[in-house]
């Protein structure tokens, strides 16, 4: 061998255990779940499957339902709204401690608050709001502010670690205060991703603000439940509808708010 050869990279044998690790995971999955793919393509599931659908058509027109039906719309878009607005309050402020700037105790007891708030679903904070507040979009308001804290917490907290800190340093070290040096220096670095992270979560919360409905939380949901258990398959196809359009519409401006902010 050459002696004025780099040297091979060290092959790094984590990285094989872990896929390893992986693969027999998702190869387990598949051998245990019992998917009963058979059953699935048969012609009476597929004939079955084309009843149901065909039950949805035509959607319901009728002015009455459809402007009732856009104001569940705003109500499931305001519900969203807030909750992303309150979650992202929180989670700035969790984020401080999460992010280790008051030291190792504090971050420890931050990150497992966030844990726990990020792993109970929404659908479960739901319920639990909706029997302190009672029905309506205030117990789902509050589900979403919950659980998306945990999550906004968790991002902006590990956004702050990877900020570069020489750049607070030399604040610090020209006199500038602690809250002065985070607000100049760290906080403009980290604030396009924690952006983005904000508009990716209200996404999800547009979504979820539709199903908490399920559960009495209002809005487009509580239509969708409402009418579906009495096989009112018309308008429910029109909630649904509505609900794919609320959507599209908070996607694209989402998309065009992000390249704007990114510009």
């Amino acid at each position: 061998m050459n002696p004025h050869l780099p040297k091979p990279p060290r092959r790094d044998w984590t990285v094989i255990v872990l896929m390893a690790m992986l693969a027999a995971l998702i190869v387990a999955s598949f051998a245990t779940l019992p998917l009963k793919w058979r059953e699935f393509f048969t012609v009476e599931a597929v004939n079955s499957t084309l009843e149901l659908l065909g039950g949805f058509a035509p959607p319901e027109t009728g002015l009455p339902f459809l402007a009732k039906t856009f104001w569940a719309a705003v109500e499931t878009l305001a519900m969203s709204g807030l909750g992303t607005l309150l979650a992202v309050l929180f989670g700035l402020a969790f984020s401080l401690p999460a992010s280790g700037r008051f030291g190792a105790a504090p971050r420890a007891a931050m990150r497992a608050l966030l844990n726990v708030l990020r792993s109970i679903p929404e659908l479960v904070w739901a319920s639990v709001m909706l029997i302190a507040a009672g029905l309506g979009p205030l117990g789902g308001t509050l589900a979403l502010a919950a659980h998306t804290a945990g999550v906004l917490g968790r991002l902006f907290a590990d956004s702050l670690e990877n900020a570069a800190p020489l750049p607070e340093q030399s604040l610090r070290t020209n006199g500038a205060s602690a809250t002065s040096a985070f607000l100049y220096a760290t906080l403009p670095q980290t604030l396009p991703q924690m952006l983005s992270y904000t508009l990716y979560r209200w996404e999800n919360n547009i979504r979820a603000a539709a199903i908490l409905g399920v559960v009495g939380a209002g809005g487009l949901g509580q239509m969708l439940k409402y009418h579906l258990s009495l096989f009112q398959m018309p308008l429910a196809a029109t909630v649904i509808l509505a609900m794919l359009l609320l959507v599209a519409l908070v996607d694209g401006a989402s998309f065009a708010l992000r390249r704007t902010l990114t510009r």
